[in-house]
């Protein structure tokens, strides 16, 4: 363990669990419902609202060989090729063979799916498949039912959820392994301000980072605070240089930030084109799949055509659809799109890419342990190695679902052992210690906090990021972010060391943006490492993909002495996930020397 930790109050609450799950999409949802089935008494925590996540904005669907005709076998392939050689085939596979039944659970649970005449689940097409295998709800509103389902269930369930709460950092006992979480919960109620749950078991599911940059499908919640947590906890992260830019993203304007509207991909898996100003289509001759060609390719192409047109947005023509399609099928969009003034019915939908998904995150194996005893990752926040360097449209909710279930699988399986590993230990000090008075605080010191940013050093990190490691990079524009963010966290430390400090008050504003700061470092140190352009990594100055030299997964650790540790696996292999503390857990991912990120993060 790390010991670095962020700047907070002591935890002045706590509450006893067997598990606590971090999150409430679709991943933890699920898996809290099946621990908690199964007897384990389980606490979730929510930085909102229960249906506030990533999850209830998944327009598409979700993606399973459900169709007659398509195979598991089929639904592998396209996810391979998506993944622009870096897919975990094991990994892909578990996810595929696993996924048509996890779906029918979901059913079960209580979720609504689109249904045709003969009652069959409706299936549609998106980017990449060459199948119709996307499971749709409401039209256009699949997460939406997905997480009323699990919200509800939830509720029935009578979990004890704790809402509105930011994770801070991870609790672990004297031999390094997992004992909790402290957080901050905001407002009032039954609990306020510091506290913790303490746990032997812990599963984050906290999503994306989409808040990393300007412009987003990420609501305002998707912070990075699971892959932050996880990295001063001494856990390993992979692949985080693969941010998805979705390649149809509502264009408001260039000056517009935060969470902007999405045009799913199912509209043009039911047959719209995208085309310039003078109505050409321009994807046709550039994939066998046209405007359903994987999501990197269709992304790099408009923003090809945005800078031979001298434009900022090209356009998705719809207008051959009619009105009553669109109103039955994709109702979301359509209001989304009439609410900025645009009519997709009678005029083309302007339209840019935009950051949308973390194709990686805390290296996890396929039971979603982590390299840190005890500690859990799924969904967006984990990379399991099923997404290689690029996602396959609707895989996500898939993977949480079909990784949920073998987490909590795994956690049920270990709980005897999980209870007697556990029994008479207390937390290390490692995050926000514990009262002094209190049986379970720590007795020996650790390191000082992280230097907390300002609040308003979000919108400057978004605007670093946008420039210098958006959907175009290059070895120059790395450099500058990483020099600019650099700049941030030295101003930062300086004004913790000064005789009297001007240093940001500990809030949820503050713990964010130092959250995106560390994560954001950790992004571009990636992306300057990996020297070529693959998936959704786009470097103009290495256009060309290498396999010979860059078809291997990147990982980063943060060391206790607050160095970023870089390095890449000797072959494309995924490679075993061990926890940090064995003896051999080098082999798990083999470094080559560490690059010239080792300043204190």
């Amino acid at each position: 363990m790390t010991g670095i930790r962020l700047t907070a109050p002591a935890p002045g609450w706590s509450i006893d669990a067997d598990v606590v799950v971090v999150g409430s999409g679709v991943a933890g949802l699920t898996t809290a419902l099946r621990c908690a089935a199964a007897g384990l008494a389980t606490v979730v925590v929510t930085k909102a609202r229960m249906d506030d996540g990533s999850t209830r904005w998944a327009q598409g669907g979700i993606a399973a060989a459900l169709g007659e005709g398509d195979t598991p076998q089929q639904h592998l392939d396209d996810t391979l090729v998506a993944g622009a050689g870096l897919c975990d085939e094991a990994a892909v596979r578990t996810l595929v063979t696993e996924g048509p039944d996890a779906v029918r659970r979901l059913i079960g649970t209580g979720a609504h799916f689109d249904t045709t005449d003969s009652g069959d689940i409706a299936l549609t097409r998106e980017g990449g498949h060459h199948r119709r295998r996307i499971a749709h709800a409401g039209g256009d509103a699949t997460g939406a039912e997905i997480s009323r389902a699990l919200v509800k269930a939830v509720r029935e369930a009578a979990l004890h959820t704790v809402e509105n709460a930011l994770v801070l950092d991870l609790l672990t006992d004297d031999e390094g392994r997992t004992a909790g979480v402290t957080l901050h919960v905001m407002g009032e109620g039954q609990h306020d301000g510091v506290g913790a749950v303490r746990a032997p078991v812990v599963v984050l599911a906290t999503g994306g980072m989409g808040q990393v940059f300007s412009a987003t499908t990420n609501p305002s919640v998707s912070t990075g605070d699971g892959v932050a947590l996880a990295l001063r906890a001494g856990a390993e992260v992979s692949d985080l240089e693969f941010v998805q830019f979705h390649p149809t993203v509502l264009f408001l304007g260039a000056d517009s930030e935060g969470q902007q509207p999405l045009v799913s991909e199912a509209v043009r898996g039911e047959g719209a084109h995208l085309v310039d100003a003078s109505g050409t289509r321009f994807m046709t001759g550039q994939h066998e799949l046209a405007e359903l060609a994987p999501r990197d390719i269709v992304a790099k192409a408009i923003t090809r055509q945005m800078q031979l047109h001298g434009t900022e947005h090209m356009y998705l023509d719809a207008r051959h659809f009619g009105a009553e399609m669109w109103e039955r099928r994709f109702p979301t969009i359509l209001a989304a799109c009439r609410a900025h003034g645009i009519d997709p019915i009678t005029e083309p939908i302007p339209v840019a890419p935009a950051a949308h998904y973390a194709s990686g995150g805390i290296r996890t194996d396929l039971r979603g342990r982590t390299t840190v005893p005890g500690l859990y990752a799924c969904g967006e926040v984990a990379c399991t190695g099923v997404h290689g360097a690029n996602r396959l449209a609707s895989n996500s909710l898939l993977e949480g679902l079909v990784f949920a279930e073998r987490i909590a699988a795994d956690i049920i399986e270990d709980r005897p052992r999980t209870g007697a590993a556990t029994a008479g230990r207390s937390p290390r000090p490692a995050p926000s210690p514990l009262p002094a008075s209190s049986p379970h605080a720590a007795s020996s010191p650790f390191p000082a906090p992280l230097p907390l940013l300002a609040p308003e050093a979000r919108g400057t990190i978004q605007r670093i990021m946008t420039r210098g490691a958006g959907v175009l990079r290059s070895a120059e524009s790395l450099a500058i972010a990483a020099e600019e963010l650099e700049a941030l966290h030295d101003s930062a430390a300086r004004a913790a060391g000064e005789a009297e400090p001007k240093v940001a008050v500990p809030g949820v504003e503050s713990w964010e943006a130092t959250n995106l700061l560390l994560v954001s470092r950790v992004l571009v140190a990636a992306a300057r490492r990996r020297e070529e352009t693959r998936g959704c990594h786009w470097r103009e100055d290495r256009p060309e993909r290498d396999d010979e030299n860059w078809r291997r997964h990147l990982v980063v650790r943060l060391t206790p002495e607050r160095q970023l540790v870089l390095g890449r696996t000797e072959t494309e292999a995924f490679g075993p996930v061990r926890p940090a503390q064995a003896p051999d857990c080098a082999a798990a991912a083999p470094l080559i020397h560490p690059v010239d990120v080792t300043e204190e993060p």
